[in-house]
This record gives structure tokens, C-alpha cells and sequence, in this order.
């Protein structure tokens, strides 16, 4: 069995390698495992596993459920749900942001992923993760709560001009409580972002901008918006307590 259970360790290190375990045996035979290298059931069977094999390979290297079924490495880069990294719009359709008169419009926007998960798979020049966890944690939060804020019905709302302290909000809304605690979310966490790095932080977490994007039209050096997005969503993560 050690040498069936090491070839399937080293089987499972290759791209696209995992166990199926549908096999349509009869009631009564011994489950029967079958390790594939192509992406479904119509891929030839490289090597076939019986039980005690299958439990060794679930000790090391572990296994996960794959999403079509079956199971792959723990080891195995995960899954890709939405656009290919670096390709973001590749699904496209309509997001809610704020025009210029503070009206709510539609424009063209990946709905795939945001700009910040993005941003997330970004590596700096020592490989390490651009942004941390709790930075894009903070970003995706003040998102979510950008959207829920902006499907209160006839809700209009000027977060690019926030009052000064003691103004008052900027948000005007009709009655409802769910828009209404969203929008008081979002003006609380932007208050604590200073006014330096505020509009990169609304251009990128509210209006999906991409960060090229955003550099432009805020009159900015390339990669100047990157240092500024950053220091926004540090504030934000301390501002909701996060990392």
C-alpha cells in the first residue's frame, strides 16, 4: 500500500489532480477510489485507490472537497470562481455608484469581484500579499454597506463631500432602516479616514474604480494612488476594530 499511497501523493502535486469517489459499485463491494488528472469523470484513471489508501492520502497531504465533487490536495491552489486573476470585467454588468449631482447611477462594472479582492491577490515586490487581511476586509465591509445604503428607495447620498466635524450627515434618505444604519455606517467609516486618502478610498470601494482608473482621474502618479488606498484602508480596519 506505501507505494500506491506515495505515488498518489505525488500524482495529487500536479494541477487539475483529484480522487473521485463515485464509482457506481454494488451494495456490498469495498469503496474504491479513482485518482484522475483530467478536469472530470471523462478523464482517464491513473491510479485506483482502496480504503486504507484513500485514509493514508487524508492524513498527508489532506484533502478537501472539490467543488464539482470528489476531493483534491489541501495543497492545491484553490478553485477559480469568477474572473481569471488580473482580467477583472470579464463579468460584466451594472453597479449603483454616485454621479457628480449626488444622484444614483448605473455604470458598467465586473460583477465577478470587487476592486479590492482584486487588489488582494496583488504581490509586492517580495512576494508577500500587497494588502492584509484585515485591509481588505475593511474595504469589502464599507463596500457592502455602500450597496446597502444605495438600495434604500429613492436614496441619494454625496459620501465625496462629507461635512466637516459637527456638520451633520451627508446622506439624505426616505425612510428605511436597513439603508438608513448602512448609510450611517459608511459617512462613520469614512469620517475616519482622513481627507487625503478619502476620495482614493470612495473611487475604489464605492465606485469599483479601478486603481488606474482612480490614479487618472484624481490627478495622481502612477502609483501614488496604491500608497494612498493603502493608508484608507488602514484607517478603516482600525476604525472597525479588524486586524
Amino acid at each position: 500500500m506505501s507505494r500506491v499511497v506515495e505515488r498518489a501523493r505525488l500524482m495529487l502535486r500536479r494541477p487539475g489532480a483529484w480522487i473521485d469517489g463515485e464509482d457506481g459499485r454494488a451494495p456490498g463491494d469495498a469503496q474504491v477510489y479513482r485518482l484522475r488528472l483530467g478536469p472530470d469523470r471523462r478523464a482517464r484513471i491513473n491510479l485506483t485507490l482502496d480504503e486504507a489508501a484513500f485514509r493514508a492520502l487524508v492524513v498527508d497531504p489532506g484533502l478537501r472537497g472539490r467543488r464539482n465533487g470528489g476531493w483534491v490536495s489541501r495543497t492545491a491552489p484553490a478553485e477559480k470562481v469568477g474572473p481569471e486573476p488580473g482580467r477583472p470585467g470579464q463579468i460584466e454588468g451594472g453597479r449603483d455608484i454616485m454621479g457628480a449631482d449626488g444622484e444614483i447611477i448605473t455604470h458598467r462594472a465586473n460583477l465577478g469581484e470587487s476592486p479590492i479582492a482584486w487588489l488582494a491577490r496583488r504581490k509586492d515586490v517580495s512576494g508577500r500579499p500587497w494588502l492584509s487581511a484585515g485591509e481588505v476586509a475593511a474595504g469589502e465591509r464599507l463596500r457592502l454597506d455602500a450597496e446597502r445604503a444605495a438600495s434604500g428607495p429613492s436614496l441619494t447620498m454625496r459620501w465625496d463631500a462629507l461635512p466637516r466635524a459637527g456638520g451633520g450627515s451627508s446622506a439624505r434618505v426616505e425612510p428605511n432602516d436597513r439603508a438608513i444604519s448602512a448609510s450611517a455606517r459608511v459617512d462613520a467609516a469614512l469620517a475616519a479616514v482622513s481627507p487625503r486618502v478619502r476620495a482614493m478610498v470612495i473611487a475604489i470601494c464605492l465606485n469599483s474604480s479601478s486603481l488606474q482608473l482612480a490614479e487618472t482621474s484624481l490627478g495622481l502618479r502612477r502609483r501614488q494612488g496604491k500608497t494612498l488606498l493603502k493608508q484608507g484602508l488602514q484607517a478603516l480596519a482600525e476604525h472597525y476594530g479588524i486586524g
